[in-house]
């Protein structure tokens, strides 16, 4: 019988033959990739999808591609390139899109133990080796989620409950942080129900890290007024100006005053494997919970958050929810199951896209190319700091530069330096983002991108010195 079903079902021969096209694809997008274009700036920006609409007829493989081609991977940041230095780049390496190849054919579920045990081990195994890494114990609760706002979300929730912050005593629960901290870790609070708790944003110093004096104080005065100071969020890399809030005094303030003390390492954790990264991150397991990005420091693709929790049993109070037709799977009970120690049920199988290229290439390839980004940070803060008309006001800490061209006459700095990113971004080459500090509009090179090399940082040099040369000479005229 040949049911309608059956069509969902390719032959072999058809596999191959789809799997050759997608593949010849691939192969063509990396041997082009060093000399596309960081960013298009495409008036289309893939709207051309739309006149190909979704429906019971299907088109051939060669279609797809070529849709696929021009209406979603040319427009926009080009993010798997070398050129890719704004925001916080994530990776793309080809050993990771190949463990979601066989995940996704494979389709286990890796939600629970007792349906997957294998994969669970894995992601297990995994999360006890990121636990090594910034020195919590191999107990601690941990989980691979789609990213640092989800992982920040559950780290949040478990704190919540841990420091029995409910409904009554919120609009009196004090957070200290910074300025700098995170976006999503504002929003984490409100969807965990502690958006009315009050935020207080303690002072930082001339490297934009946490004061911790002005921590202890904001906490006694809070005490005095009859508040109840219980969370402390840490950053390990802020995505402005990658800086490192002293965490070894922190993680004292926080015991003494018996805080919950979080640190967000969603970009900068993984930089304790490079042997000059490691020292800057001292102290980091001192903390409570810990958020820190494979598909940032360990440059997977996006979609690969973790979080670390030392307290197991709470994380586990705070997530764990057994439905009736899930009483199968109780009786597996060796490894801890995923989907009871995170909002997820229904879960993608991530470890693969990180376990496969961490076994294929080693951890070394990891190391070293971690240990590359922060010489490279530091060779273009010095060549920064040398160029004529260019200021940088702060000496790297991680793999984030900031900086700004101040004109000499005819332009105010602000305008001239959104002027400049914009011209970069233009041109194309390499893709520089901006941000604001103390009011100032600033300029990052965020260097991350495994790809990213000295001739990529040189070619930015270059690309810069251009477009301000130019600019000037425009604002004189």
């Amino acid at each position: 019988m040949n049911f309608p079903s059956y069509l969902l079902e390719p032959t072999q021969q058809e596999r191959l033959a789809v799997q050759q096209a997608v593949e010849t694809y691939i192969q063509s997008f990396l041997t082009q990739l060093p000399t596309l274009p960081a960013f298009v700036d495409s008036p289309e920006k893939g709207a051309g999808l739309l006149e190909s609409p979704i429906e019971d007829t299907p088109i051939s493989i060669e279609q797809a591609l070529g849709l696929l081609q021009t209406q979603v991977d040319e427009p926009g940041i080009t993010s798997a390139s070398g050129g890719h230095l704004g925001y916080i780049p994530g990776g793309g390496l080809y050993y990771s899109a190949l463990g979601d190849y066989l995940a996704a054919v494979t389709n286990k579920y890796a939600g629970i133990f007792f349906s997957a045990p294998g994969a669970v081990r894995m992601e297990n195994m995994l999360l006890r080796w990121m636990a090594s890494l910034i020195g919590f114990p191999q107990d601690a609760a941990g989980n691979l989620t789609s990213g640092g706002s989800i992982a920040s979300l559950i780290a949040l929730a478990t704190a919540r409950d841990a420091k029995k912050i409910t409904s009554r005593i919120i609009p009196d629960a004090v957070v200290y942080t910074t300025a700098h901290a995170h976006h999503c870790l504002d929003k984490a609070l409100r969807i965990a129900g502690l958006g009315e708790c009050p935020v207080r944003h303690i002072s930082m110093d001339d490297r934009y890290r946490m004061v911790p004096e002005a921590l202890e104080q904001a906490i006694l005065e809070d005490k005095a007024a009859g508040l109840i100071p219980w969370l402390l969020i840490a950053s390990a890399g802020t995505t402005d100006v990658g800086a490192i809030d002293p965490l070894t005094h922190l993680g004292k303030i926080a015991q003494k005053h018996q805080l919950w003390y979080h640190v967000d390492a969603a970009y900068g954790g993984f930089f304790t494997l490079a042997p000059s990264g490691k020292p800057r991150l001292q102290g980091i397991g001192e903390a409570d919970s810990v958020v820190m990005d494979p598909h940032k420091g360990l440059f997977i693709p996006y979609g690969l958050g973790a979080v670390l929790i030392k307290n197991r049993k709470q994380t586990a109070e705070t997530h764990h929810y057994l439905a009736n037709y899930m009483q199968d799977a109780l009786s597996a009970t060796e490894e801890a199951s995923p989907a009871d120690l995170s909002p997820e049920l229904s879960k993608h199988f991530r470890g693969l896209r990180l376990w496969l290229p961490l076994k294929l290439h080693g951890v070394g390839a990891f190391r070293n190319a971690l240990e590359e980004k922060l010489n490279l940070a530091q060779y273009a803060y010095e060549q920064l700091t040398n160029l004529p008309g260019f200021e940088v006001p702060v000496v790297p800490e991680l793999s984030v530069v900031i900086f700004r061209y101040v004109p000499k006459a005819g332009i105010e700095a602000n305008e001239f330096n959104q002027k400049l990113i914009k011209a970069v971004q233009q041109d194309g080459r390499v893709f520089l983002s901006s941000t604001l500090l103390d009011g100032n509009f600033m300029l990052r090179l965020a260097i991350l991108s495994f790809r990213t090399h000295q001739d990529t940082i040189d070619l930015a040099l270059r690309i810069l010195q251009e477009k301000a040369t130019e600019i000037e000479q425009e604002s004189r005229s």
